[in-house]
């Protein structure tokens, strides 16, 4: 694990103005619904989107979908427990607070936002799903995991597979009916920059960690490279 994270510091004012920008769309389209949750003024656009993709359906893409019905909510909660876990073993603790934190936080919000603006979901839904559809609790899960994860990788590549997953998510719950496509939208809108005001809270801490990680592993090595080579003298002695 060492060896993958390379946590990175982001500049604060970007982060804040990505984060307000996003909170500000969210907040928007929260408060559109609840000022008419039945017919919202951008219905028309969800409901165009929603008949579109309902188009494409096939048995191929039914699979698909299906597992990612699967994988992107309670199989994301558990890889996030997993990635907490590793942390913890792997001796970064406020690592793994960071991760943790963002998780709940998110779930958290997310569940308050279904239960406060009760939208109703689309009619022809495919699969099992609970009450509330506005924020999306697929996407908002999987956009916390993968950001926490881009995060603490450090790397491009993760930020793009990352924004993929969360791209295809986003189509996957409209193309089950599970949610209109403003729902997956403001699920964005309100995991990312949880997880990013968050970050801007631990990121000093968890790039100490993970830079004193990798100078104990570097002694490690050394260390034991010495004594392989004293039991060698002794050896040919």
């Amino acid at each position: 694990m060492t060896r993958v994270l390379d946590p990175q510091r982001l500049s604060t004012g970007r982060v804040l103005a990505a984060s307000t920008a996003l909170l500000t769309l969210g907040v928007v389209l929260g408060g559109l619904l609840v000022a008419e949750v039945r017919l919202p003024p951008f219905q028309g656009v969800d409901e165009g989107w929603a008949r579109g993709i309902a188009a494409l359906r096939s048995p191929f893409w039914d699979g698909i979908n299906a597992f990612l019905n699967l994988a992107g909510y309670r199989g994301v909660l558990v890889l996030h427990a997993l990635l907490v876990v590793a942390l913890l073993l792997r001796r970064r603790p406020q690592t793994a607070v960071f991760a943790a934190a963002a998780g709940i936080a998110v779930l958290i919000f997310t569940q308050i936002l279904k239960a406060g603006i009760l939208r109703d979901r689309p009619d022809n839904t495919i699969v099992l799903t609970d009450t509330g559809s506005f924020p999306s609790g697929h996407v908002a899960s999987t956009a916390a995991f993968l950001v926490v994860v881009a995060l603490l990788v450090g790397r491009a590549w993760v930020w793009v597979i990352a924004a993929f997953g969360v791209l295809a998510m986003m189509v996957s719950r409209t193309y089950l009916s599970a949610h209109w496509l403003v729902d997956t939208v403001g699920s964005v809108c309100l995991a990312v920059p949880v997880v990013l005001l968050l970050w801007l809270l631990f990121q000093n801490i968890c790039i100490q960690e993970n830079g004193d990680a990798r100078r104990l592993l570097t002694w490690r090595a050394r260390a034991s490279r010495r004594r392989r080579a004293a039991a060698h003298l002794e050896s040919e002695s």
